[in-house]
């Protein structure tokens, strides 16, 4: 990654979380800690950020209330390929007139470019996915009453009686922190809610995570495995990974990066 694309990703972590660490961006930018500490040394000498032990700080705190979590517009670019063959794959899954739910976040955001062909009934708690859709496809699209978080590009709400509870749908395919043993781990219990809420609207779970997230944790549980009925990664999951999965009954579909790239670079010549 580029270093001025490295020093946005830092600018956009502090303005959202006050301070971050050194290994929550070399996890963010796969850039190594002494790549990021004279990063943020140049960025506290330019006065953008202030440099304090083990991260940085920003100059001016953000506002309180805030989800939990990397904001979209830091993570969108992070392991895009990886992303977009995930979310090719996902929407491989989909038939015409088929009823799904897309939950916010920046790997199903990826599924709105394949999709424009699509003639779906599509709920979405993702404000910049609905965007898309409505803008460029012929889908149909429904969102759930609530709040825009801003930064995470998400509508929630804590109220039973919105448009949640009316919409059925085949299949529910949501991003996550963390896959390990104990089930699929997101960082926010708010954002915990809302995709159990969206939960219990389908049939089947499709988790898409690229193979980062394999090792990831976080102190929130949102399911176990055996609520999960697929996941989708890129070919860089670890064996162990692939054995867990197996072992838990879940279908594995793995999307070559190389492979998906092919076919974009196919379909833009044509």
């Amino acid at each position: 990654m580029h270093e001025r694309e490295r020093h946005r990703i830092i600018l956009s972590a502090v303005q959202e979380k006050s301070v971050v660490t050194v290994q929550d961006i070399s996890e963010l930018t796969e850039a190594s800690e002494a790549t990021i500490r004279r990063d943020i040394a140049a960025l506290h000498v330019q006065g953008k950020i202030r440099r304090v032990r083990g991260g940085a700080e920003a100059v001016h705190p953000p506002q309180l209330g805030n989800l939990a979590g990397r904001p979209f517009r830091v993570s969108e670019s992070v392991n895009i390929d990886k992303k977009r063959s995930i979310a090719r794959a996902a929407v491989d899954l989909c038939d015409p007139g088929d009823a799904i739910i897309i939950n916010g976040g920046t790997t199903t955001f990826q599924m709105v470019h394949f999709m424009a062909a699509h003639r779906m009934q599509v709920m979405t708690n993702s404000f910049a996915i609905a965007e898309h859709l409505v803008k460029h496809s012929k889908n149909t699209v429904t969102v759930p009453g609530g709040v825009i978080y801003r930064e995470q590009s998400l509508i929630l709400s804590p109220f039973d009686n919105d448009a949640i509870r009316n919409f059925y749908a085949r299949r529910f395919f949501i991003g996550a922190q963390g896959v390990g043993p104990l089930g699929i781990m997101e960082a926010d219990a708010q954002i915990i809610q809302s995709e159990q809420k969206l939960m219990h609207q389908a049939d089947e779970l499709v988790v898409m995570v690229d193979s980062s997230k394999f090792h990831r944790r976080s102190s929130l549980i949102l399911c176990r495995l055996d609520r999960v009925s697929t996941i989708i990664t890129d070919d860089g999951i670890p064996e162990e990974s692939v054995r867990m999965i197996e072992d838990a009954g879940i279908k594995l579909v793995i999307a070559s990066v190389a492979v998906s790239q092919s076919k974009e670079d196919s379909s833009s010549v044509a």
